[in-house]
């Protein structure tokens, strides 16, 4: 089942995790563009784990990918809009973003997909 998550950048230019897995970008297009790409392949998730004391420790399901996920973005005012259609658990969209955005970040709403 896919679901639909409405996520807010609200200070886009803070919007910046760890120097080595954050967003590059500073546009709408660009930042959902980097999302996606975090969420169907594995790329962010493996050079995250690369570095982790015990990567055995981490739970398995952190790995899931969705190759069919789609991300949106949109300027709005001063902050910016994604919409995040996947089949990913909020746990691991959640994950990503943290490594993308840090905690500059803001889960809006959840609907089916």
């Amino acid at each position: 089942m896919r679901t639909r998550y409405f996520i807010s950048l609200p200070e886009p230019e803070k919007a910046r995790g760890d120097e080595a897995w954050s967003f590059k970008s500073h546009g709408a297009e660009g930042f959902a563009e980097e999302l996606q790409s975090a969420l169907r392949g594995t790329g962010l998730f493996q050079s995250w784990l690369a570095v982790q004391d015990d990567p055995d420790a981490v739970d398995p399901a952190l790995a899931d990918t969705d190759p069919e996920a789609q991300v949106t973005g949109k300027m709005d005012d001063l902050h910016i809009d994604l919409e995040v259609l996947t089949r990913l658990s909020g746990d691991v969209l959640k994950h990503r973003l943290h490594l993308l955005a840090g905690s500059h970040w803001q889960l809006r709403d959840v609907r089916a997909g």
